[in-house]
């Protein structure tokens, strides 16, 4: 049928699609070309998949119905775009300075014989120029910036801007379809059970554009001369593998990684499942040892990729304190920094989950709440992280975007001249890695909070602080047998295609896989690779941003 449609789209042929009896299951294509039409019958193969599987269902519509938004009304109506050009953001630019106004502060130039000074006359009367419109200025200049508001013309020809809208719409877009499902589920229980939860390929997807644009940006710095950036990087990584292996030999009863469990889980399921399926005894896929190494090559990553938005995050917070004329913002501001160090709190037990879950205090009968409870407002308080993050970044990104006068305002402490070219490169160039800058703050809390969506979903987590419901056992749901996968692998496409019954074989098949996958990586796997990433992501989150604090307190009172 796609390539049906293909064919007939190129010769410019009308497709009406329209149900038939509202009790049938077939769906009439009228295909219309130079007055001829064409009626077809076609299964409603959606409807069969529907009925019969319980697979797709509604799940299927969400997915569809978010991305059909996406496609149309992507374009027209933007997160991203609103984050930089609305009057919540408020953005103003520096302009830089015109060659005219700057051709005011310019030295006449010296010429040294008249046959010089006939050949410039000539050529500023034909309009040419001799210098290229190159001139040097005294860099002690008093020179006044102008300002203008950020618009959405200007945005579209920075650096990585692209980048940012796309990360940003689908970050929201994802996170509605994620809304939807989880109020569907929470709505539906038994009937959302039965289908498979496509809202977490979304989550997957945003983490996966999150990281390769970390690894891009910090790809930049290993690009061209060393300047620096790329020893900083990789001392960097070697520091954050330190502290991982450090992290990883702390105890459970102290950290709560809940990476123990899982291995535990992890080697217990997949050990049965090699041999009850390939007759292999074995204790285990994995040795612990290796498992936490390559854990910890992971956070070193994580911590190489945080390294320079952590800087950049700490001097523009440093900057927006120093601009400030309010104290409650300073403290609004001084809140929004240490947030990602509460968030890392709530995984060592001493300090939150025993005194909340465990310790019964005077004229109390019970803790303050349960561990459900506590695994709900653990997740709470992420997203609420992440939004207030989110309403202090116009500050943020407005004291970057005064790093233009700022430069300006410390040539002029400098002795000696500067062509015009470099000076209204050193205003332009501060607007120019606007969105690298953006991306910079957005990138590390998209991951953490879609880490977070998946550590909830994978994980059996809830938002109303109910414990997850005891399911039952993989084999009690779908049976693993030798007849029934061979009856399945025998099923081909074009039998699915021309016979509607295959819809039931499918069924089977598919059951058979998902059922495998989830009785090799159990929740307690997820739960305990997943939290364990969150945890490190917010460590890794605030630690950057504290080193890059304490190195502009050193060098500024330097």
């Amino acid at each position: 049928l796609i390539h049906f449609i293909k064919r007939f789209n190129q010769e410019n042929v009308s497709l009406y699609l329209y149900k038939g009896h509202p009790n049938s299951s077939e769906i009439h294509i009228k295909i219309c070309n130079r007055g001829k039409r064409i009626h077809l019958k076609l299964y409603w193969l959606c409807a069969c998949v529907v009925s019969r599987m319980a697979v797709l269902g509604i799940q299927f519509v969400i997915t569809m119905m978010m991305a059909t938004i996406l496609s149309r009304v992507g374009a027209h109506l933007s997160l991203a775009r609103w984050l930089l050009t609305s009057r919540f953001a408020g953005l103003v630019r520096y302009l830089h300075p015109s060659d005219e106004e700057l051709k005011q502060f310019a030295p006449n130039p010296l010429l040294k014989d008249k046959r010089e000074k006939k050949k410039a006359r000539q050529a500023e009367k034909n309009g040419h120029s001799t210098s290229n419109g190159t001139f040097n200025v005294p860099r002690n200049i008093d020179i006044h910036l102008d300002k203008a508001p950020v618009v959405v013309g200007d945005l579209v020809q920075l650096r990585y801007y692209a980048e940012y809208q796309w990360l940003l719409d689908f970050a929201a877009y994802s996170f509605f379809t994620y809304a939807l499902s989880e109020v569907y589920m929470f709505m539906l229980p038994g009937q959302a059970s039965q289908e498979v939860n496509l809202s977490l390929v979304w989550l997957i997807l945003v983490i996966g554009f999150s990281f390769r644009l970390l690894l891009s940006l910090t790809g930049q710095y290993f690009e061209g001369e060393e300047g620096g950036e790329r020893s900083l990087v990789l001392v960097m990584g070697l520091v954050y593998l330190l502290i991982a292996m450090l992290v990883l030999v702390v105890d459970e009863s102290n950290l709560e990684t809940g990476l123990d469990e899982a291995y535990r889980s992890f080697n217990a399921s997949a050990a049965a499942f090699l041999e009850s399926n390939a007759g292999l005894d074995s204790s285990g896929p994995a040795s612990k040892l290796v498992t936490k190494f390559f854990l910890a090559l992971w956070c070193a990553l994580i911590g190489a990729l945080f390294t320079f938005p952590g800087l950049r995050t700490a001097r523009m917070h440093w900057d927006s304190l120093k601009y400030s004329q309010s104290s409650v913002r300073n403290v609004l501001l001084h809140i929004g920094f240490i947030l990602p160090l509460v968030l890392t709190t709530l995984w060592i037990r001493p300090l939150t989950r025993e005194p909340l879950t465990q310790r019964i205090y005077r004229n109390m009968t019970v803790p303050l709440m349960t561990e459900a409870q506590f695994e709900t407002m653990r997740l709470y308080l992420i997203l609420l992280s992440v939004v207030f993050r989110l309403a202090v970044m116009p500050t943020y990104l407005q004291a970057y975007l005064n790093l233009a006068y700022q430069k300006v305002q410390d040539l002029k402490q400098e002795a000696g001249k500067i062509s015009n070219h470099d000076l209204q490169r050193l205003v332009i160039r501060v607007f120019y890695y606007l969105c690298v800058v953006t991306l910079q703050y957005v990138a590390p809390m998209i991951l953490i909070v879609y880490l977070s969506f998946l550590y909830k979903s994978l994980g059996e987590g809830s938002w109303n602080g109910t414990s997850p419901v005891q399911k039952a056992s993989n084999a009690d749901e779908c049976p693993i047998n030798q007849e029934s996968g061979a009856q399945a692998s025998d099923i081909g496409i074009g039998e699915v295609l021309n016979q509607e019954e295959a819809v039931d074989a499918i069924k089977v098949q598919f059951s058979l896989a998902w059922a495998s996958f989830k009785h090799i990586f159990t929740p307690q796997v997820f739960k305990g690779l997943l939290g364990f990433s969150t945890w490190w992501c917010c460590f890794a989150w605030f630690l950057s941003g504290a080193i890059g604090i304490g190195y502009q307190t050193y060098f500024s009172n330097a």
